[in-house]
């Protein structure tokens, strides 16, 4: 196999477009029953029912801002895959590759804002419908008329066949030309640091945008300053290297160059799914074919635009919606 990030260019590509969409993602997502109060679950609680996954909550937010995107997984056959399916649809992305298994349960999470500042998530997903992902489940012809694929480690943790399904997704998409893009995303629920340092360091190898947290980048590379770790991980293969570092923005190496964007301010509703709201933005950024000052911005804005809403991905802007951060003003009139 030749070496891909000798041979490909800096921009997505987009052969086989209109055919293809711009970006496939694959992954495993959960339905959702989060506590709309804060204290611990008791009976009669208010909640509501939603769902969630790195991968997907990428997918929706490149959608509402323009891009074509679809969703290779498998849900149960079951009311909450229902739900998750047409939910996804709604957001416009394709789903026609998603897998029903009748003989397991979608995977479900359960979300409690235990104190006003802490957030405590259960998960129920050993052996599940997510879990389930296997090689035969993706199209390697969508991957490949793609311009973008985009995976997590989430994926890689799940089960063997999972982890062999997100090579084959990467290893297509290098035989066709068509970008990776890595998003580290270590569960220590899921694995161990060490087991997962050793997959998230192949799949850097292979990817050609990779997005960590510092502590997440030092698993692989060890510690060291942002400037040390980023360039760490450039020298394991990818052009594209991007920390994000919550309040303090992001930190990347992009083609070489150095790159940086503060966080925006904004008052704090609920952090999860700030990463993949950001993946989004920078991702959309680059098929836009922005700089990469523009890149982080973007990615900074969709992340902040998350933090401000209850959900993973609820509050991720349409593309129309982006300048609401530039004014000064609380009120848009």
């Amino acid at each position: 196999m030749t070496d891909a990030h000798e041979t490909r260019d800096a921009q997505p590509n987009r052969a086989g477009q209109p055919h293809g969409v711009e970006v496939v993602t694959l992954g495993e997502t959960m339905a959702l029953v989060a506590a709309t109060t804060t204290g611990a679950f008791t009976v009669g609680a208010p909640a509501r029912i939603s769902f969630g996954g790195a991968e997907t909550n990428v997918a929706i937010g490149l959608s509402r801002l323009g891009h074509s995107a679809a969703w290779i997984g498998r849900l149960g056959a079951d009311p909450l895959g229902s739900l998750v399916k047409d939910a996804l649809r709604a957001e416009g992305i394709d789903v026609s590759r998603v897998r029903v298994d009748s003989d397991v349960a979608t995977g479900l999470m359960l979300r409690e804002h235990r104190t006003a500042d802490r957030v405590r998530v259960s998960y129920y997903r050993r052996g599940l419908a997510g879990s389930r992902l296997t090689p035969a489940d993706i199209d390697t012809e969508l991957i490949q008329r793609a311009g973008l694929l985009h995976v997590s480690g989430i994926t890689s943790a799940l089960s063997e066949s999972a982890r062999a399904a997100v090579h084959t997704a990467v290893e297509a998409a290098r035989s066709a030309g068509v970008l990776v893009s890595f998003d580290f995303n270590y569960r220590a629920a899921l694995w161990s640091a060490r087991e997962a340092a050793a997959e998230f360091e192949s799949l850097v190898a292979q990817a050609d945008i990779v997005f960590a947290g510092e502590e997440e980048a030092a698993m692989v590379v060890g510690e060291g300053s942002v400037e040390e770790v980023t360039k760490a991980l450039v020298a394991l293969g990818p052009t594209q290297v991007i920390l994000k570092r919550g309040g303090e923005g992001a930190y990347a190496v992009i083609d070489g160059e150095t790159a940086t964007s503060p966080a925006l301010k904004v008052s704090l509703i609920d952090p999860v799914g700030a990463g993949d709201a950001f993946v989004a933005g920078y991702l959309s950024a680059l098929l836009d074919e922005l700089g990469p000052a523009e890149r982080l911005r973007r990615g900074n804005v969709c992340g902040a635009f998350a933090v401000s809403v209850s959900g993973d991905w609820e509050g991720l802007p349409r593309r129309s919606e982006l300048a609401t951060m530039d004014g000064t003003e609380n009120v848009a009139r």
